[in-house]
């Protein structure tokens, strides 16, 4: 089996993906655009061949690598980069060189588009928030006068929260028309809730091989324009309501054989024609596995090996392998360079020894989203998660409230509804 990672060295921990498939037997060969001796080793020792191209976004030079693998190796069975930045990139590859394991450049639309993605919510049964693509200042300010304000503008091809803003009135309105970016963009109604996801990898059958679920209680618009902090957290269990969700939508979508990485809000205030408190809305799907660090926060709160798994169902389409460790809380806490914090990150580390997973320096490229500085632990209780924020945030500006326990009867009451 012949695999072409692009970009296997970013995020760092990526290359796991790459060791794991090594050890399936699957011959791996990178493609992207770092030089050859910037690699971490695991990730040399994975990869039988790494061909270097200037940069990822000249499709000849990509195109040229592709071909020069095929020529070596034979025909190419996998193309992927499980990156959301080069979905379309691993589609158009496909396409050229008729590999079957993906989606392809007709596919990929309605895995991009988020007006595409509404009608396939739809038929899973998950309500979305109401949303136009809007051209025209009039059309806006017609859909404004049907939704209310706030308003979200975002656009309708996006990478996480980038060129998404929060819409307050007719100012901002006119204001957003008068520099409006030349992309395709979309108006929706603003919800207020906190994000929780279904993540996990599916076999080729569209069955589930596993899945988990985190929760963003602050907004990500805001953390990536405001510089709000970050913080998320892994769940220790999985909600049955993200699951039965989660596998409609995965099942609207016919997804096989991918890593995948689904959004959904969880109201906190009641809006009509989406819901109660508690409920969920749909907000977008992703072919790939959830970003920064977060496999590695599955891992830890999991007991498992993401990695592993995914690679399994590359070589194998199943998981073979058993995971039955403990399961816990794991957080993630973005620290901002240049504010003052009541504690450095070594210090913060020190404090927290017997929890701490993970205290590094973000890349850049994603550093606008998620911190500049990650202190990554695990706890055994909501409380202890709240603490740990708290502590780690000490002195920051902006200070979000920490995630809440969640309310069972409110929960029992929305699920009843």
């Amino acid at each position: 089996m012949n695999f072409v990672f692009i970009s296997p060295n970013f995020p760092e921990s990526f290359r796991w993906f790459c060791v794991h498939l090594k050890e399936n037997g699957v011959n791996v060969l990178g493609l992207g655009d770092a030089p050859y001796d910037s690699l971490a080793p695991e990730l040399k020792q994975a990869l039988t061949e790494y061909y270097r191209v200037d940069s990822l976004q000249n499709y000849d030079q990509v195109l040229r690598g592709v071909g020069y693998f095929t020529g070596r190796y034979g025909k190419m069975d996998w193309i992927e980069s499980n990156n959301e930045y080069w979905l379309e990139l691993d589609a158009a590859l496909r396409t050229d060189f008729n590999v079957t394991t993906g989606l392809k450049k007709e596919e990929i639309g309605r895995f991009k588009s988020k007006l595409a993605m509404k009608k396939y919510f739809a038929k899973a049964g998950v309500v979305t928030p109401r949303s136009a693509k809007v051209t025209t200042l009039a059309r806006a300010m017609s859909f404004a006068a049907e939704v209310g304000y706030p308003m979200v503008a975002k656009p309708d091809n996006g990478v996480g929260a980038n060129g998404t803003h929060k819409i307050m009135g007719e100012t901002q309105l006119r204001a957003f028309f008068a520099d409006k970016p030349q992309k395709p963009y979309l108006l929706e109604e603003y919800v207020t809730g906190e994000v929780t996801t279904y993540d996990g990898v599916c076999n080729s059958k569209g069955e589930v091989l596993f899945a988990a679920s985190h929760i963003t209680p602050g907004s990500i618009m805001d953390m990536l324009n405001e510089g709000a902090p970050t913080y998320y957290y892994v769940n220790k269990t999985m909600p049955a309501d993200v699951e039965k969700a989660g596998k409609a939508v995965l099942a609207a979508f016919d997804v096989r054989a991918r890593a995948f990485h689904l959004e959904f809000f969880r109201l906190t205030e009641s809006k009509r024609g989406l819901g109660e408190v508690g409920n969920l809305v749909a907000l977008e799907v992703n072919m790939r596995p959830a970003g920064g660090y977060t496999v590695d926060m599955i891992n830890y709160s999991q007991s498992v090996d993401l990695f592993g798994i995914w690679a399994d169902m590359v070589a194998f389409d199943e998981c073979r392998h058993t995971y039955q460790g403990p399961k816990s809380y794991c957080v993630y806490v973005g620290r901002r360079d240049g504010v003052s914090y009541a504690l450095s990150l070594p210090d913060l580390q020190a404090v927290y020894s017997k929890n701490a997973r993970l205290f590094a320096r973000m890349p850049q490229a994603v550093a606008g989203a998620m911190g500049n500085q990650a202190a990554i632990a695990c706890f055994d209780t909501l409380p202890q998660v709240q603490a740990f924020v708290k502590r780690a945030l000490a002195d920051a500006p902006k200070m979000l409230a920490a995630p809440a326990a969640p309310a069972k009867k409110k929960k029992a009451k929305a699920a009843a509804k």
